[in-house]
């Protein structure tokens, strides 16, 4: 007895892969411009009800950092240093955050490491 191959199990290969390597390209295409344009944006995030505000790049590097004057005490040093920590955390959290969801609206949310 003889086995039955089934059509189109060798047949069209090397079209196949032409496809997936357009594919692939186009995605990579994508996914640069993306980077490009995340590392154009800027990103905000306030603490302390907007006492302390940043802005950061999308390479996540520090544009400007505002301090309402009330924020500032001599006596609580503590408490302002914390307050720009968080808000620098927070200003780093929306470019990941936005990074991570719209490389998944490019790669369908197949995570792909080490991209950004």
């Amino acid at each position: 007895m003889k086995a039955r191959i089934p059509r189109n199990v060798n047949g069209g290969g090397a079209q196949n892969m032409n496809q997936m390597i357009k594919q692939a390209q186009k995605m990579q295409d994508q996914i640069t411009e993306l980077q490009e344009d995340i590392e154009a944006r800027e990103f905000s995030a306030t603490a302390g009800g907007g006492a302390v505000e940043v802005t950061i790049s999308g390479k996540k590097t520090i544009k400007s950092l505002t301090l309402k004057p009330e924020v500032v005490d001599p006596e609580d040093i503590d408490m302002l240093q914390d307050l720009i920590i968080s808000a620098v955390n927070e200003a780093i959290n929306n470019v990941e955050n936005t990074t991570e969801t719209e490389m998944s609206k490019i790669t369908g949310g197949v995570s792909l490491p080490g991209l950004f």
